[in-house]
């Protein structure tokens, strides 16, 4: 019966000691904005480290031999443990809600961030159709005066033996909407628009892993999907006069947010705390085996001496 009482304690232990280094590691990926590795290995550190010391002293504490020797280890541990839990919970345990605390004001930041991405292809198909309608509206004008100025009908590339006009405006027209839409437009544009979509929905629903990707693209995303419609749409037609597509991208800090530690809350705090002794779980029901009371104060100056004990 006993022993079982011992092994539960231990389960708990270590899935306590489990579950603050997974803290520690959605602590420490805020921090790093999705360093995934470096995360991983400090909190599999954390759990060896925590586990290691507790359990350790649990071991010591119930061995019967070298007693002195086992209980000043057994004591070293448990300091050691103690040290280790409140500098860890400092951080990187307590980072993940120092973080999640601003919840509100991250998602909103993002969420402006993501919007503004994704108006930014409606933008650009706005921009494009204008282009068009400008366009068309001038070959027109130009065929109708091919008479009265045949120089401007040649310069806009007209031929009077390349077919009928409407067919060559047609053939213009083609050529303008494809510079504007190549053919890998709709592809890219889905692929953006999932990817916005996907980081929408993480952020919306505060997914702890998947927030710091967010957070480290979208800028350079939306600046990077800028650059590429700009320079779509710097290809002119003949005799087309244009602007280059623009759009004022904004960004608010967001990254601060993540990687400027703070001090504990209260609820970390808390949750530390039940979670140190829990991992102590099997030090504190393990019964003391070898040595007497007596063996114990001695340790301190605090035991009777032999001419005592003569008494």
């Amino acid at each position: 019966m006993t022993q079982s009482k011992f092994s539960l304690a231990d389960v708990i232990a270590l899935l306590t000691a489990l579950a603050f280094s997974f803290v520690c590691f959605l602590g420490t990926n805020f921090y790093t904005l999705g360093n995934t590795e470096q995360s991983i290995l400090l909190s599999t550190i954390i759990f060896l480290l925590l586990s290691g010391t507790a359990l350790g002293a649990k071991l010591l504490k119930r061995t019967s031999s070298n007693f002195k020797t086992c209980f000043i280890w057994e004591m070293i541990l448990l300091v050691l443990f103690s040290i280790l839990t409140a500098y860890f919970t400092y951080s990187p345990f307590s980072h993940y809600f120092v973080v999640s605390d601003q919840k509100q004001v991250i998602q909103s930041k993002l969420t402006a961030s993501i919007q503004q991405a994704a108006d930014m292809y409606p933008e650009y198909e706005l921009y494009a159709q204008k282009r068009e309608t400008i366009y068309i509206g001038k070959l027109r004008s130009v065929v109708m005066a091919k008479h009265v100025s045949p120089g401007v009908y040649s310069d806009y590339d007209f031929k009077s033996s390349g077919g009928s006009d409407n067919k060559q405006i047609d053939s213009k027209m083609f050529t303008l909407h494809a510079d504007l839409f190549p053919s890998n437009y709709g592809k890219k544009k889905t692929a953006d628009s999932t990817w916005l979509a996907d980081s929408r929905r993480i952020v919306n629903e505060w997914k702890a892993i998947g927030i710091a990707d967010v957070i480290k693209n979208v800028e350079q995303n939306s600046k990077d999907w800028k650059t590429e419609l700009v320079r779509l749409s710097r290809i002119r037609e003949k005799g087309e006069n244009a602007n280059d597509f623009d759009y004022i991208l904004s960004f608010n800090d967001v990254k601060t947010h993540f990687t400027t530690p703070d001090k504990p809350t209260p609820l970390s705090i808390g949750l530390a705390i039940i979670a140190y002794f829990l991992m102590l779980l099997p030090w504190i029901v393990t019964k003391r085996k070898g040595g007497k009371s007596g063996d114990i104060l001695g340790l301190f100056g605090l035991g009777k001496s032999a001419a005592d004990n003569e008494l």
